[in-house]
């Protein structure tokens, strides 16, 4: 590899990581993430959602939690403040406020720091990537003197590495989105100085205003980071040992606030029991649990639970169904037509796979494989409440041929196997109507995924591995324009 694809290779590296941390740590700290997972001992992961006490100004508060790349805990916690003995209530109100931005001065001096890293690495490619088509110029303009292999080889390169310069200019103009972000809160941080000293020097509801209006670009930003393309997966977390070799695990990712119940369904076919836990620490530590009897025995592994209801295949069927925990009823069902059933077009593993419910960013999805379009995979999106079909994609990829695929923001990603040697080599893009093969590692701890689900909310992947209940995290690559915000 060259010297300007290696420096590439690392300048979306680092900005991958960027993204990442912003995703997690960023939220925290201005208030937008209360999930937290941290690695108990013994290499367990401790999921809780976290919720507000009712005087914050009194407590310390833990907004969020995650593990680092040595599996040690990393916390963002904000202490108490200290009683104010100023018998003004303005000043109280003033200080308060300068905490908040100074919070937000943290997080994007770091930020900063590390984009201008990044971005000296983005001037030097580009003076290389120029360099280079300035030869291609020279050489072209002299092919006559030059051998044609020569002639080649550099037409080639530049080919490869054209599309790379306006990429390039994004990350230059994401830079300059942070510098003017790091501007506008050190303005605001010595305007609140100045006010503390002088009372009256400056409005306070002008002020409390322009912290509002930055606070809510920065939350427009995160969420321009919902969705990203997926380049990494961590190592496996191991949550509990316990079922069948075959089953499948959930956690509602449109539950509300401090509802971290856990659903569990051991098996494959002929069981139409359901097993709810409070939470992750129950499902980890205990087998306290209650149990749900479904109307119908399930099919697969393909079971998913949305919005206070679990959507699964009936077995020996075609037929979806949506079962309201709450009532305890059905409240839709559905054929999906031509689907095929009973292992006709089941994953790799067999186990009457034929069809996956998933859900992402955008919504429920439906994975399964027709006569129609040879036994290769086609994606539905389903309407949650009717179980209608909104919109179909074919594609090109053997349904029996996928050991496990998911969905991350309308995007499927297939794996290639599920014992043995695992990664996740094709994805197909749902906004285009295409597809790449791609090359992303997946630890295959246990030697056997007979499941395997994304949750948006606590952007993981629920896996089951041989009898072994597993979490992995991922890296999704975020691009930011300035234009966007």
């Amino acid at each position: 590899m060259s010297v300007p694809l290696l420096k590439i290779g690392v300048v979306l590296s680092t900005m991958a990581m960027i993204t990442n941390w912003m995703s997690q740590t960023l939220p925290a700290l201005v208030g937008l993430n209360s999930t937290r997972l941290s690695a108990a001992q013994g290499g367990h992961l401790d999921r809780s959602t976290g919720v507000l006490p009712a005087n914050p100004e009194e407590s310390w508060q833990v907004y969020s939690s995650a593990q680092d790349s040595e599996g040690r805990c990393v916390c963002t916690v904000v202490a108490p403040q200290q009683t104010m003995c100023s018998r003004d209530a303005r000043t109280k109100q003033l200080r308060q406020l300068l905490e908040k931005v100074q919070n937000m001065t943290q997080s994007i001096q770091v930020l900063d720091q590390r984009t201008q890293r990044d971005l000296q690495y983005v001037v030097k490619m580009e003076d290389q990537l120029r360099g280079l088509e300035t030869k291609f110029r020279q050489v072209e303009e002299n092919h006559k003197q030059n051998l044609a292999k020569q002639y080649k080889a550099i037409k080639a390169k530049m080919a490869e590495l054209q599309p790379l310069i306006p990429v390039l200019e994004e990350y230059k103009a994401d830079a300059r989105l942070v510098l003017q972000f790091k501007q506008e809160v050190q303005n605001l941080t010595t305007s609140l100085g100045l006010l503390q000293q002088e009372m009256g020097a400056y409005d306070y509801d002008e002020l409390h205003s322009r912290v509002s209006s930055l606070e809510e670009r920065l939350r427009a930003c995160m969420q321009k980071l919902a969705c990203g393309k997926l380049t990494g997966i961590s190592e496996p977390i191991t949550i509990k040992t316990s079922g069948s070799r075959f089953g499948s695990w959930m956690t509602d990712p449109l539950a509300p606030e401090g509802d971290t119940r856990v659903w569990y369904m051991d098996g494959y076919h002929n069981n139409r029991f359901v097993r709810e836990y409070r939470s992750m620490v129950d499902f980890m530590m205990s087998d306290n649990f209650t149990s749900h009897r479904l109307p119908h025995p399930w099919s697969g592994t393909g079971q998913v639970v949305y919005n206070g209801s679990i959507y699964f295949n009936k077995f020996q069927s075609h037929v979806i169904i949506k079962f309201d925990f709450k009532t305890s009823t059905i409240s839709k069902t559905q054929r999906l037509d031509s689907a095929g059933f009973s292992n006709a077009y089941h994953y790799a593993w067999g186990g009457h796979s034929d069809i996956d419910l998933m859900v992402d960013e955008g919504g429920l999805w439906a994975v399964y494989a027709t006569n129609q379009n040879a036994g290769n995979i086609v994606i539905s999106k389903l309407n949650p409440i009717n179980l209608q079909i909104i919109k179909s994609w074919t594609t090109n990829h053997p349904k029996r041929s996928a050991g496990e695929s998911f969905m991350i923001c309308g995007t499927l990603y297939v794996t290639n196997g599920y014992s043995g040697g695992t990664k996740v080599y094709y994805a197909y893009h749902t906004n285009s109507s295409t597809y790449e093969y791609i090359d992303i590692a997946l630890q295959n701890k246990y030697s056997h995924i007979s499941m395997l689900d994304y949750n948006p909310r606590d952007r993981a992947l629920y896996a089951w591995n041989n009898g072994h209940q597993v979490l992995y995290n991922v890296t999704l690559f975020h691009l930011i324009r300035s234009e966007e915000l």
